[in-house]
């Protein structure tokens, strides 16, 4: 292959999704010059359309304020999550109304977006501050030790620079493997397969659909609106079922249609049809441990998966992307990062993801716990930690050596209790 040069940049990052971009502008605003490689192999199928109430704030760093992305239909208003059971009875969790006033000050309001359009309306903001896109797939790197000195690419490019973001997203996750990181998994392999119907929805949020049987791993339907006609809707089970499903000779269009059906809410949308075939995407979600070295770091999904029923993916590649930005802009001008930061940063991405995947299997798609407690109860426990534990880490923004430290270990005890708590309950006669 022949070997394309590039004007040496600063930082070159690995990864054009949400992550890489939003740390290449980031990097960009502070005036350091940044290659970002990214495939071109068409449009990205993304998920994460439905926001926590942190992602606002990480938007509006970047130039895009809620109100203007409601306003041009890049987004709409989300005021609260409903989980309706197929069997009758919801469940409508949203945060209170008391923590919009002194001192929290709480936006009550989050989003839902068009992925697609945002994406690419980053991209454009990237591109415009100077950001130079290298559209080839990163397939290696150069290392001495454990410092890396250059990113080869699939063309036979290869980019030297002087610090560097791995954001190539789970499925590559190109630094975790090369330096083998430990990582630490949740749940099952699971699968999810979601379309877009043209409809007009009244209500301001996201609406959970579950069919709540005893003794099963949860499966799910999400619905949102992702503009003023168009619904995300979307099915997530898991690999196992999937698998059989497929055994049994159905297709992944037979497959989604059958588990809509299934659901009378969604008869009328079936009758008009999605706007293509579903997209399929399968995970696991995963957390890696030191996701940082001399002169790199890890952000996104390459660092940590979070399953999307919480909510915080879009929240946690943005806050990596802005903090492994901060660190390579704070310390420019030495030669490596400081061990602590390094482990400060490690330690905030590695027991975040832990948190809040760890709390999501153990208390709502596991059945045992799940069965005792009623899922209502269950996603009130879930959520009342999850909503309080990014409004503490907004406020507090535990950013330095001690902080990172002193929020981890609340983490910790946060998820002791959570695993005392389904453990209590497995005991305990069903309340269903």
């Amino acid at each position: 292959m022949s070997e394309h040069t590039f004007e040496t940049p600063d930082v070159t990052v690995v990864g054009g999704g949400l992550a890489g971009v939003a740390a290449s502008l980031h990097l960009a605003n502070a005036n350091l010059r940044v290659a970002c490689i990214e495939p071109k192999t068409g449009a990205r199928e993304p998920v994460g359309e439905s926001l926590d109430w942190a992602t606002p704030a990480l938007l509006r760093a970047l130039g895009f304020s809620m109100e203007e992305m409601v306003g041009s239909q890049l987004a709409t208003y989300k005021r609260g999550v409903t989980l309706k059971l197929n069997g009758g009875g919801d469940q409508k969790y949203a945060p209170s109304e008391w923590l919009a006033n002194p001192p929290f000050h709480i936006e009550l309001r989050t989003m839902h977006v068009d992925r697609f359009r945002l994406d690419d309306e980053l991209m454009k903001q990237a591109v415009n501050r100077g950001v130079t896109v290298v559209r080839d797939k990163a397939v290696a790197i150069e290392r001495s030790g454990r410092r890396i000195t250059a990113v080869r690419t699939a063309g036979g490019a290869r980019l030297a620079s002087r610090w560097f973001i791995d954001a190539s997203g789970s499925a590559t996750s190109l630094f975790g493997r090369e330096f083998q990181l430990p990582q630490y998994s949740y749940g099952p392999k699971k699968v999810a397969m979601w379309s877009y119907f043209p409809s007009a929805r009244a209500d301001e949020g996201t609406t959970i659909h579950v069919e709540d049987r005893k003794g099963s791993y949860l499966e799910w339907i999400w619905e949102i609106p992702i503009n003023p006609t168009t619904l995300s809707v979307g099915y997530v089970t898991s690999g196992d079922t999937i698998r059989n499903k497929r055994h049994e000779g159905l297709t992944v269009e037979e497959i989604y249609a059958a588990q809509l059906a299934r659901f009378p809410h969604f008869e009328r949308l079936l009758d008009r049809g999605p706007h293509k075939v579903p997209s399929v995407t399968a995970f696991r979600c995963r957390s890696y441990s030191g996701v940082a070295g001399p002169n790199w770091l890890i952000a996104g999904e390459a660092a940590s998966l979070a399953d999307p029923i919480t909510s915080n993916g879009v929240t946690a590649a943005l806050r990596h992307a802005s903090e492994a930005a901060h660190l390579i802009t704070k310390f420019r001008g030495r030669h490596s990062l400081p061990r602590g930061a390094r482990s400060a940063y490690s330690r905030r991405v590695l027991k975040m993801g832990r948190f809040f995947n760890s709390g999501i299997e153990g208390l709502v798609y596991d059945w045992p716990s799940r069965d005792r407690t009623g899922i209502m109860r269950a996603g009130r426990v879930y959520t009342a930690a999850a909503w309080s534990c990014n409004a503490l880490y907004s406020r507090l923004k535990p950013t330095g050596v001690v902080a990172s430290f002193a929020f981890g270990a609340l983490l910790d005890a946060l998820r002791a209790s959570a695993w005392a708590y389904s453990k209590l309950w497995r005991r305990l006669p069903s309340v269903r």
